[in-house]
């Protein structure tokens, strides 16, 4: 008996959801036309047409559609080449930029304390 109740109540629940979902489209349609109405007597008082309306609000979609995402601080400095700081005294083609995880040649000159020594001379900005 229980069990009839509950299902009855659930089948008023549902009337009364979709009486409101009713409402809520009634509501809205209403508020929408006012607002259309208007949107139309503005177009007319401006001398717009639908095509000079459309044309704005496909031109607004793809200015959004094409804008790039900003920048972080670790993406702007991504890709971006440095100069070598450094330059292996043994080997003249082993470069490092002073950034990053040492090489094992960078490594043995600074415990020798001669890090200095392969310092690369840079061009000096006037």
């Amino acid at each position: 008996m229980a069990r009839t109740t509950v299902a009855n109540q659930l089948a008023a629940i549902r009337k009364q959801r979709e009486l409101l979902d009713k409402k809520e489209q009634a509501l809205k349609s209403k508020s929408h036309d006012k607002v259309l109405a208007s949107i139309v007597a503005m177009a007319k008082d401006a001398g717009l047409t639908a095509d000079d309306i459309a044309k704005a609000l496909s031109a607004g979609k793809a200015a959004k559609a094409g804008k790039a995402p900003k920048a972080t601080k670790k993406g702007a400095l991504a890709g971006k080449k440095v100069a070598p700081k450094y330059r292996n005294p043994a080997n003249p083609e082993q470069t490092w930029t002073g950034r990053g995880v040492s090489p094992t040649w960078v490594q043995a000159l600074k415990s020798a304390g001669t890090l200095d020594s392969a310092l690369i001379a840079q061009a000096v900005a006037a």
